[in-house]
């Protein structure tokens, strides 16, 4: 089973191809970049699968981010996910930037500590949530002001070693100030979401399919505002 994974959502156009038979990485692309999305997208996808050395008839799956993140990025990335999976005849399976950010640390990093996702909404907030060392939710995803992130964590996460990942993850280390344990900041730019969501995808049956439908994950309402119909 080959899976193309897509990241918009965060602060990289990043593109991964997995191969779940064979257990390992066919190609990854990501640059870090806020506009342009939609003119870089699709060609990146169309190169990262010739590096590959398959076409879009070769996919089983695609997995694409649906946020919390930026508002034109998740609507290029999920407009261009839904054309791929149409053209490729397979299914569409959405993803969180959260668990992505998360599922992209490598296992050993990971080991024995708790997990932040920390996510960009390129306005004073934080998208976060926090996760086991084995990956399971601690908390639903929050939209949490940098003052406030003390308490949020008090109250979520538990003393020790503490492993913020994401592209804010600098930012949270900051706001969060001391803390009971040592604490590593993992900054990802969108090469480990983007497989981290390939994989996800790969590894969902068909009642995991239906339940990831790719539409898009707010946590708060977007900036932009679209024009009202009629």
């Amino acid at each position: 089973m080959i899976t193309l994974g897509l990241d918009t959502a965060t602060s990289a156009c990043a593109v991964a191809v997995w191969d779940a038979a064979a257990g390992r990485t066919l190609a990854v692309r990501a640059e870090i970049m806020q506009r342009g999305l939609a003119e870089k997208l699709v060609p990146m996808v169309q190169a990262t699968l010739a590096d590959a050395g398959i076409g879009f008839a070769d996919l089983s799956r695609i997995g694409v981010t649906v946020g919390p993140g930026t508002f034109t990025g998740l609507r290029v990335g999920l407009a261009a996910a839904r054309g791929f999976a149409l053209a490729a005849g397979c299914p569409l399976v959405g993803v969180t930037t959260l668990e992505a950010a998360a599922h992209g640390l490598d296992p050993d990093s990971r080991q024995g500590q708790t997990l932040l996702a920390a996510i960009e909404s390129r306005r004073d907030d934080l998208f976060v949530q926090p996760f086991a060392a084995d990956l399971s939710p601690l908390a639903e995803p929050a939209d949490v002001l940098p003052l406030d992130l003390p308490t949020y964590a008090a109250t979520h996460l538990p003393a020790g070693p503490l492993l913020i990942v994401g592209d804010a993850a600098a930012r949270a280390a900051q706001a969060l100030g001391a803390w009971n344990g040592p604490v590593t900041i993992v900054e990802t730019t969108g090469a480990p979401e983007a497989l981290a969501t390939a994989r996800i995808a790969a590894s969902q049956d068909m009642a995991g399919i239906a339940a990831r439908i790719a539409d898009p994950f707010y946590l708060r309402p977007p900036d932009v505002t679209l024009p009202k119909q009629g």
